[in-house]
């Protein structure tokens, strides 16, 4: 598992993985630049309850807290057999990533606002392209996995920074930031379908991608939701269903077994 050798057909199903990556690329160049719209802050549900401001936007992030925090208890402890012991610290990464998320989107939905939304991609960034890292590594090479992390983190960083100070010189630009963010929703799935496993379960990552689509569903429908519910808005429920998505992947790593194992 340490190289993708013996994948008769591994070439190939790299170069379109890499057609892909180039495609989006150029895309994105011939994309007008995009600045953060300010009525993204304008969320539906603006209620303050026991004084804390936007109550329900804010504490239903305490999900990701809850599974980071065991993510990161599971690996301290041992390593479990739902996952790859080459990649340790990249799904170590993708809790602390998680844990992190809950504070920054709880700050950045205490005062919603440009200036604060940059602690909310921050964390972001590092869960979504750790997992990236080791859907790689599980299932083309856990070597590419490790190596990949670092460069991936940087990327995705420098990604949000770059737009952080393009917007405040008047020039936001969130281009860069959309491709590191979006491109791997689309490689994900190839690569899914693409290269076999080491592991059983691969529909637990099934689960975290078509978890993560309804709540970005549920996101869209913000003021909808919370008419129809009379409690969650829209955003609220993105919040708890991308918590979900999170929690598939505890799911995964305590569940799944190498293949083949008896």
């Amino acid at each position: 598992m340490n190289s993708i050798a013996g994948h008769s057909r591994t070439p190939l199903k790299l170069t379109l993985l890499g057609a892909v990556c180039a495609a989006a690329v150029v895309l994105i160049l011939f994309v007008p630049r995009m600045a953060q719209d300010e009525l993204y802050h304008d969320f539906a549900d603006q209620r303050t309850v026991l004084g804390i401001p936007h109550f329900w936007n804010t504490v239903t992030n305490l999900p990701f807290v809850l599974v980071g925090l065991a993510g990161l208890r599971l690996y301290l402890r041992r390593i479990p057999e739902g996952g790859l012991n080459e990649l340790k610290t990249v799904y170590a990464t993708f809790f602390a990533g998680v844990t992190l998320i809950a504070f920054g989107s709880a700050y950045y939905h205490l005062g919603p606002s440009t200036a604060t939304l940059l602690w909310d991609r921050l964390p972001m960034s590092i869960a979504f392209l750790a997992l990236f890292a080791a859907v790689v590594g599980e299932s083309i090479s856990p070597a590419w996995g490790r190596k990949l992390l670092i460069p991936l983190l940087v990327a995705g960083l420098a990604s949000v920074i770059y737009w952080a100070v393009s917007e405040a010189r008047g020039l936001g630009d969130l281009r860069v930031y959309a491709l590191v963010q979006f491109l791997p929703i689309v490689l994900i799935p190839l690569i899914l379908l693409m290269f076999g496993s080491p592991l059983t379960g691969a529909g637990y990552l099934w689960a975290i991608l078509l978890t993560y689509a309804v709540a970005k569903a549920a996101e869209h429908f913000d003021g909808t939701l919370l008419e129809l519910t009379g409690i969650l808005s829209g955003h609220s429920i993105k919040h708890l269903l991308s918590g979900l998505a999170t929690f598939w992947m505890l799911v995964a790593l305590n569940r799944r077994r190498r293949a083949g194992a008896g």
